[in-house]
């Protein structure tokens, strides 16, 4: 489109008492060209809002560049469609946190004015991209509580929903149970039915669920809107077409045979949680439970919690179901009332409501709970068991006698499988084609879940380390998984109970739900959920490196014949990695490219008896950070200004090179924090930044700079009280450096 150019300041919030709105009108007007500059007391008020509205209809105004407040706040007050608009931050970042009416506080609103009309003059108005003939219906894979949750909640919002099951039988593991607890006021019946049949009636009769049993996924293909899903049900094949996938495909227990010390195997009369189960189904409501040995009736039942679980050689982490399942089956030894449960505990965790279910447990004279260490599983003869204990409650070292032991193991995701087959295939390859063809012919190949025909393997990337759980931002976006339009809910996102699977569910539903319609406007899903930009490389400067394919953390880049990767448009979130990534720097959005960022650097002011320090900082976590320093009115160096960059994965080194080059006496990279805990909105993103981060030293060897001119920050939302202090202290290290020697050329 022909740019019309209109350019607006606001006076209030303290701008006009730190710095001279005049002189930075000036900078508009005359420095950058701009055909005008307009100024009021009160932007966002309704009559400085119908200034620029008045400016559109009369003068044709279509890019607007905005001084005043940080762009997260007054986001629909400053929403004008049609145009493209840029908001310059010198609230926060100036009139907020710098000494007022100094000539360096007013360079600083002069350079982040000219960074801000730059990005106007470089940009395009984004189109969105909709592909045509978009599904709305939704695969729902798993038909346990999970499932049936998720496919009810999206059928009964008017999606139509397609629910796959491997078992003959709807219900998943509630098929298998005795008795539930209750969702009510826990006061007796502390157990009721586990009732799942309504639901499954609920689940088969609905007009818009269609079910599959007894069947599997056998491939996924293409993405959000567009999934091609082939499903095989006895004996027959059908491909459907899909808009986004719920995975509730459940859980197992822990393998108990790996418990040696446990007894497990070695002694009939210990036994699993879930066998517990079974025995208490079979046992109806006689109201005995009684041992495999010899059917006697078990009077003495010892609970050990933990079994396998919060155990770095067996599940790292707390399973979450199995205190409140051990209270549960409790009540089922109780139901004689001669019989004695013992629950020996690590740690008794019943969060939320179920504290009041422990608290009811506690009330029974007949439930014994105490505190250990569980050290092993003896024969006390005639089928009895001695359960070993040391740091109890009972003393330094504990033998209890018990006639059954039933062991509370935990939950393994369904994902899990697939998860070790795939890792090890990986590191077999990575040692040569020979060990990769053994690994192939020697291996015991586990059922996939989704069979997904994505370049970068075909199941969604789990958790590092954390036995199959799906791979997310757990603070942010709990059911998303580094698959868009796959949302995992239930056992395979991570360990819950019953009532909480069912939330999760739902909540995972109307994820699915949100992602069809976002791709039905061409926007992005999460988290930049507005965006309707979409990467656009110039194909014919492509070398096949493969880096943006490999390094997308949502598989959207695929490559055809020839090695040249072409974009699954529904599948990208919009974060630039792929842009950060191409040597060739061929990938770019309309309004967000590595020659707008490069340009924006360039058009800072550097003069040679004054430091300058870029900071390029990530939008999710870094820049929100900064306003909030802002707002307790922190202090930061006035020499540093900040760009903001939708993800720091998105990090060029050329810019590093414009930066220095020029005459810029430092740069920082601050973005989420990496590693096993993660805080990266876009996954990989800080990570593949520090990684390229690593050969900036190339970069400053080239320039023969010093390496300690530039430096990467790891931050978390929440330490906006300590990040003015870390990029004042890195400008002082700048500063004891001295200037940049390439200032004036």
């Amino acid at each position: 489109m022909e740019k019309k150019f209109g350019v607006y300041i606001c006076k209030g919030c303290g701008i006009a008492d730190t710095i001279d709105v005049e002189k930075l009108s000036n900078v508009a007007t005359k420095d950058r060209k701009m055909p005008f500059c307009k100024t009021h007391d009160v932007l966002c008020s309704p009559e400085g809002v119908q200034i620029i509205r008045d400016d559109m209809a009369n003068e044709g105004v279509n890019t607007i560049t905005i001084v005043a407040c940080s762009p997260r706040v007054k986001y629909e007050v400053f929403d004008f469609p049609g145009t493209i608009t840029e908001r310059v931050n010198i609230r926060e970042f100036v009139a907020w946190s710098q000494e007022p009416n100094n000539e360096e506080t007013q360079a600083l609103a002069s350079d982040y004015l000219r960074m801000g009309i730059v990005r106007t003059q470089k940009g395009d108005l984004p189109e969105p991209n909709i592909l045509a003939d978009l599904s709305n219906t939704i695969l729902v894979i798993g038909g346990g509580i999970s499932g049936m949750t998720a496919a009810l909640s999206a059928a009964n919002a008017g999606s139509k929903v397609v629910l796959v099951e491997k078992e003959p039988k709807l219900g998943g593991f509630i098929n298998e149970l005795y008795k539930k607890i209750p969702t009510g006021e826990y006061k007796e019946p502390l157990i009721v039915d586990a009732g799942i049949d309504p639901m499954i009636n609920e689940v088969e009769t609905h007009p818009n669920i269609k079910v599959y049993k007894s069947a599997r996924v056998d491939k996924t293909d293409g993405q959000p809107g567009l999934y091609d899903v082939t499903i095989s049900s006895n004996g027959n094949s059908e491909t459907i077409k899909i808009g986004a996938i719920v995975l509730s495909a459940g859980w197992k227990p822990y393998d108990a045979n790996k418990l040696d010390h446990l007894g497990y195997g070695k002694f009939k009369n210990v036994i699993t949680n879930i066998g517990l189960e079974e025995i208490a189904r079979k046992s109806g409501n006689n109201g005995k439970i009684t041992r495999p040995s010899d059917g006697k009736e078990a009077k003495k039942v010892a609970f050990i919690q933990c079994a396998g679980s919060r155990d770095p050689n067996h599940l790292p982490y707390c399973s979450s179901m199995c205190c409140a399942t051990s209270l549960k089956q409790a009540k089922y030894v109780r139901q004689n009332p001669d019989a004695l449960a013992m629950i020996l505990y690590k740690d008794i965790r019943t969060p939320g409501r179920l504290e009041y279910y422990y608290k009811e447990a506690q009330n029974d004279p007949g439930v014994m709970m105490t505190k250990g260490d569980v050290t092993g599983v003896s024969d006390a003869g005639n089928g009895n068991l001695y359960v070993e204990m040391t740091d109890s409650l009972l003393g330094e070292k504990v033998k209890i006698e018990a006639d059954l032991v039933v062991l509370a193991v935990g939950i393994v995701p369904a994902t899990r499988d697939p998860q070790v087959y795939l890792d090890g295939l990986t590191q077999a390859a990575a040692k040569g084609d020979d060990a990769k063809k053994a690994y192939l012919e020697t291996t015991l190949k586990p059922e996939f879940i989704l069979n997904l025909t994505y370049r970068q393997g075909p199941e969604i990337p789990s958790l590092e380390g954390a036995y199959g759980f799906a791979d997310s931002n757990f603070i942010c976006f709990q059911y998303e998984t580094r698959r868009t339009g796959v949302y995992a809910a239930g056992c395979v996102r991570q360990p819950m109970n019953m009532a909480e699977a069912q939330d999760d569910a739902a909540g995972a539903a109307f994820k699915a739900m949100q992602c069809i319609e976002h791709a039905s406007r061409g926007v992005a899903v999460h988290p930049r959920s507005w965006d309707v930009t979409f990467p656009d490389p110039q194909l014919i400067r492509c070398t096949a490196c493969k880096r943006c394919t490999e390094e997308c953390p949502f598989g959207a880049i695929e490559e055809d014949a020839k090695g040249i990767p072409y974009y699954k448009i529904n599948r990208c979130r919009r974060c630039g990695t792929c842009m950060g990534a191409c040597p060739e720097r061929i990938v770019s959005f309309k309004d967000y490219s590595v020659d707008i960022i490069g340009s924006m650097i360039k058009s800072i002011d550097a003069p040679e008896d004054e430091f300058r320090i870029v900071a390029l900082a990530c939008e999710n976590d870094a820049y929100p950070a900064l306003d909030t320093a802002a707002i307790s009115r922190k202090r930061i160096d006035s020499s540093v200004r900040f760009i903001p960059l939708r993800c720091l994965g998105g990090i060029n080194l050329v810019w590093v090179a414009d930066a220095l080059s020029k005459g810029i006496d430092g740069m920082l990279l601050i973005g989420c924090k990496f590693g096993e805990n993660y805080q990266c909105h876009f996954v990989k993103g800080s990570e593949l930044a520090d990684y390229r981060f690593s050969k900036v030293g190339e970069t400053l060897n080239r320039l023969q700079l010093e390496a300690e001119r530039v430096q990467m920050m790891q931050v978390s939302i929440s330490e906006y009280d300590k990040l003015p202090d870390m990029i004042n202290a890195f400008v002082e290290k700048v500063k004891e450096i001295g200037p940049n020697p390439f200032k004036g050329f």
